[in-house]
């Protein structure tokens, strides 16, 4: 089952064209990357997808709901880890997820929050204020608070940016640990961390999906031993690609 079809995904932003026809299907429980250089569209495509903005033209299907049709249910069954860590510096952690429970309107919050209290290894912390945090545990902090509603469908964008290796690292096994429990669509520039962590990737140019696979898919399809090297073939548009209307099969 998909949990989330496009079919012919178009913007336009006056005469400029920043989504071209994307046709994309994303699995139930799956995490998907969706890569490109700056300007490519993968971040206007991402907020046609999250209900952010409205397309010009063709459908967004998420979990059986059209888009158009059912924007509120649509909203109520996705979350946003955003690239700016989306938390209340002067509150603390446990606060943090108290109020984002409460925006939420979630049935017996103490449960909820102790729960993601412990999943993200938050018990020594949860009395400290998040502006004293480390970066590394700012973001923790605002990943887990993108969890308190149990959504469906959840968006990372760079989760991970500007982390040393190791509160990296440790993102990534909680990131991991997502994989059939909700399907998740991710943003990086991190190369090896689409490799490590998606089910399958999606490579967008000029505002067109023009490959999807898994890493090893990519790299065969681009005749490299290295995925960086295969994103850039393929971006670029040194790799041949194989499309069927907007993704690659």
């Amino acid at each position: 089952m998909y949990s989330i079809e496009t079919k012919n995904l178009t913007k336009k932003f006056k005469e400029k064209t920043a989504v071209d026809g994307v046709n994309l299907h994303i699995k139930d429980g799956e995490l998907f990357a969706l890569l490109g250089v700056n300007g490519a569209g993968k971040t206007t495509t991402i907020k046609m997808l999250s209900a952010i903005l409205l397309p010009t033209d063709g459908s967004i299907t998420i979990e059986g709901m059209d888009m158009r049709k059912e924007p509120n249910k649509i909203k109520e069954i996705l979350n946003i880890s955003p690239q700016e860590t989306a938390i209340a510096p002067n509150l603390t952690v446990r606060e943090n997820l108290e109020f984002i429970a409460g925006v939420y309107q979630i049935r017996k919050p103490t449960i909820k929050i102790n729960e993601i209290i412990r999943t993200f290894k938050l018990e020594e912390l949860q009395k400290q204020k998040a502006k004293t945090l480390s970066g590394g545990w700012q973001r923790r902090l605002s990943i887990a608070m993108s969890l308190i509603n149990d959504p469906k469908v959840l968006f990372l964008d760079e989760p991970t940016l500007g982390l040393d290796v190791i509160a990296r690292k440790e993102l990534w096994d909680i990131i991991g640990g997502l994989k059939g429990k909700m399907t998740t669509i991710l943003t990086t520039h991190y190369m090896e961390e689409a490799e490590a962590l998606s089910d399958r990737i999606g490579i967008m140019a000029d505002g067109r999906l023009i490959a999807v696979g898994t890493a090893e898919e990519l790299k065969d399809m681009a005749g490299t031993e290295n995925f960086e090297d295969a994103f850039v073939a393929i971006a670029t548009g040194k790799a041949a690609t194989t499309e069927e209307g907007g993704e690659q099969k």
